[in-house]
């Protein structure tokens, strides 16, 4: 499986911005789909993810919550994260995870390229 991510960019502060990643390949059935971020001085952290299966199916990080939006269509494997009102502190890289579960112990992350957000104030 490859992940061909795009979107990114620059807005000022309060803009708004949308990436979108497609799984290209036969993901596993069992799977979590989304975005993840790192600066540069920080550790990769969870934005937003949706599973194929299980409830709930949305995972969207406290800090994104009623500003980002995470989509999938199922029928393109593709996943899209909608920002809104983006803040300075989301300037980051921004990456495209596929995480194939395989039972409880094993799994294994695809990460697509970085995609750079930044917002100015």
């Amino acid at each position: 499986v490859q992940l061909q991510a795009s979107g990114g960019g620059s807005v000022q502060d309060g803009g708004s911005l949308a990436l979108s990643c497609e799984a290209i390949g036969e993901p596993f059935k069992w799977n979590t789909m989304g975005w993840y971020r790192q600066g540069v001085r920080s550790e990769r952290e969870l934005v937003a993810r949706v599973a194929s299966v299980g409830t709930p199916r949305t995972n969207i990080a406290d800090f994104a919550k009623g500003r980002f939006t995470i989509t999938k269509d199922n029928a393109k494997n593709t996943v899209y994260l909608q920002m809104n009102n983006l803040k300075p502190e989301d300037t980051d890289v921004y990456y495209c995870n596929l995480r194939e579960v395989y039972n409880d112990y094993q799994e294994y992350n695809y990460w697509g390229q970085g995609t750079l957000v930044t917002v100015s104030s």
